[in-house]
């Protein structure tokens, strides 16, 4: 059986340049096309900072409305190059980065549909999502995504130390609870937890602490206890990235199909949707069909 393509050999190769330049950073284009694209973002996201400002607002909300569609339809084009770019476009919109793509720019063409003052400002409200975006900076950055996956291999131990860390808070808040008179603050034990989490993080607001002798001594030791605990999760996470160093086995290459990256270096077929991932020479599999054929 062969495979034929509905697209025209000179449509085909402007797809797969388009599909170089975004979601390949190993070229001087796509670098460029990520340097242009992080600076947008940034941009974009001070953008709704500044608008979020009284004083900036009144006197430039109408500036910053029209650079709110700007980035708007840049972001649009965008993702719709994406998907154009794609021949498996559904994998990539169902993805992570795709689902954030097409919220970030979903409530401005919301505003053109939705009548009402009140549902505007609702619609406002939903612009701040348009600050996920930063999430998309972690997709340009090799050792960003190595990062994630010392977190993601590490998530057992740290959920460990986080379980140890809460059963030290509720012991001695409750016991604080215990101790202390209510003319301290200690009026209930979730006060006595809050005090407990910021007298454990070293934080230390002021606003509750206990006056008792006991109670002062409990104090003194969840600040020492504070301080020798933030060690644990610091070096757990730092083996792991060591860890990651040494056994990276994935390449930076990007799945024509789906988008998707992190494959091993010696993957030649995209591990979610199985398209052959060197754009540059045709599938083997093709071939064979072609060749059966002819037979």
């Amino acid at each position: 059986m062969s495979h034929s393509s509905p697209f025209s050999p000179g449509e085909k190769g402007l797809r797969l340049r388009t599909f170089q330049i975004i979601f390949e950073s190993d070229t001087r284009s796509g670098k460029v096309f990520d340097i242009v694209l992080i600076s947008v973002i940034i941009l974009s996201v001070s953008i709704v900072f500044l608008d979020s400002v009284p004083h900036l607002n009144a006197r430039y909300g109408e500036w910053f409305s029209i650079a709110e569609w700007v980035f708007t339809l840049i972001f649009t084009v965008e993702y719709a190059l994406r998907i154009w770019c794609l021949d498996r476009p559904w994998r990539y919109m169902r993805s992570f980065y795709g689902i954030i793509d097409l919220v970030t720019i979903m409530p401005s063409w919301l505003s053109l549909v939705i009548p009402g003052a009140q549902t505007m400002l609702v619609i406002r409200i939903m612009r701040v999502l348009r600050l996920f975006r930063v999430l998309r900076l972690m997709e340009f950055v090799g050792e960003g995504r190595m990062l994630v996956q010392a977190l993601n291999r590490s998530r057992r131990k740290i959920l460990l130390f986080l379980t140890a860390v809460l059963s030290i808070i509720t012991v001695f808040g409750s016991l604080i609870y215990l101790i202390e008179p209510p003319e301290a603050g200690f009026t209930s034990i979730p006060k006595a937890l809050y005090w407990a989490i910021v007298t454990l993080t070293t934080v230390g607001y002021g606003d509750i602490a206990p006056i008792t002798p006991v109670g002062q001594f409990i104090s003194s030791i969840m600040m020492i206890l504070g301080y020798s605990i933030l060690a644990v999760p610091t070096g757990v996470f730092s083996a792991e990235v060591i860890r990651a160093m040494r056994t990276e086995q994935e390449s930076e290459e990007a799945c024509p199909g789906c988008g998707r990256e992190g494959h091993d270096k010696d993957a030649h077929y995209c591990k979610d949707c199985g398209t052959w991932l060197d754009e540059e020479t045709e599938d083997p599999r093709l071939k064979e069909d072609n060749v059966d054929q002819d037979k």
